[in-house]
């Protein structure tokens, strides 16, 4: 028996909401799950890319890959050992771009061997899991539920989390560029600690956000969308980022221009034709610093992880 799902992209941070706010992308990464029928043949782990677009030769294919990882907890959970399985993943979900693609197999894994298992855990377990390997929610929670999310680690190793409404005529593109950047590197720039001044401005804007998105309120949005903890030193990794901010700041219909995750990938939320009317000015940034760039405009993906 074999079980396949279909996991969302997602972009995490939003600007101010580091580590806890995400929100999934119609693209999707496949991963199937199996019990081998030979005993003793250990793990397989397959990767398939299946527009040969992106390096997957990095990823582990042994009990070091994320997914067998997820796996093995959950194996745990229900007092069972993760042996004699194969795992395929087909990857359409760029790979250290900012897009979740680890969270796409973590939950991914989670998902189709708890369908294989009988679904002895619920989605609480699963999700805490799933941040458990990750390291942190915000990816890993709208991969799994779809949508605009907000979600926390708390004491116990549950993760709280809240799925809010996104106003349908708010645009999601990314800025896809033709290089990597490893979350490790990205993380690595960050303060080891902030001013209250700094963390006292981000809890004003997270909470902009979250209203802004509740109401649909677009110029609430655009003041929100502002960060001091982790973009202004991740964006000398990121070639175009404050070029198209100063660029962008002002734009009508633009609500606002975010580092994707950790990077490289930037996010831009419009409305109206917004984007649109930017396009070219935002192709030109790219080509002036000699950056190939991937522009796909989606609408959010509101179902998360489906058993397929």
């Amino acid at each position: 028996m074999k079980v396949t799902v279909k996991v969302p992209a997602t972009s995490a941070n939003l600007g101010p909401g580091f580590d806890c706010l995400g929100i999934a992308l119609p693209l999707y990464n496949e991963i199937t799950v199996e019990e081998t029928v030979m005993p003793g043949s250990g793990v397989e782990i397959n990767i398939i890319d299946i527009n040969d677009a992106y390096d997957v030769i990095s990823i582990p294919k042994d009990e070091n890959n994320l997914a067998y990882k997820a796996i093995e907890l959950l194996y745990n959970f229900i007092g069972q050992t993760a042996s004699d399985i194969k795992i395929t993943i087909k990857t359409n979900i760029p790979v250290a771009r900012g897009l979740g693609s680890s969270a796409s197999v973590i939950v991914g894994g989670l998902v189709a061997a708890n369908e294989l298992l009988g679904k002895p855990a619920d989605n609480a377990v699963l999700l805490s899991i799933a941040a458990e390997v990750e390291g942190h929610p915000d990816n890993v929670t709208p991969a799994l539920f779809g949508g605009f999310c907000l979600s926390s680690f708390e004491d116990d190793g549950s993760v709280a989390y809240s799925k809010i409404e996104w106003p349908k005529n708010w645009k999601l593109t990314v800025l896809i560029p033709d290089y990597e950047l490893d979350t490790k590197i990205a993380r690595s720039v960050l303060p080891e600690s902030i001013s209250i001044q700094d963390a006292a401005f981000n809890i004003r804007k997270c909470s902009m956000i979250i209203d802004a998105v509740y109401r649909a309120d677009s110029e609430l949005m655009k003041k929100s969308m502002k960060d001091k903890l982790h973009q202004p030193y991740r964006e000398k990794l990121i070639n175009g980022f404050k070029e198209l901010n100063e660029l962008l700041q002002n734009k009508d219909d633009i609500l606002g221009c975010v580092v994707s995750g950790a990077g490289p990938t930037i996010l831009v939320i419009s409305e109206n034709d917004g984007f649109e009317k930017a396009e070219s000015q935002i192709k030109q940034v790219f080509e002036d610093l000699n950056v190939k760039c991937d522009i796909r405009t989606y609408e959010i993906e509101n179902e998360g992880t489906l058993v397929i």
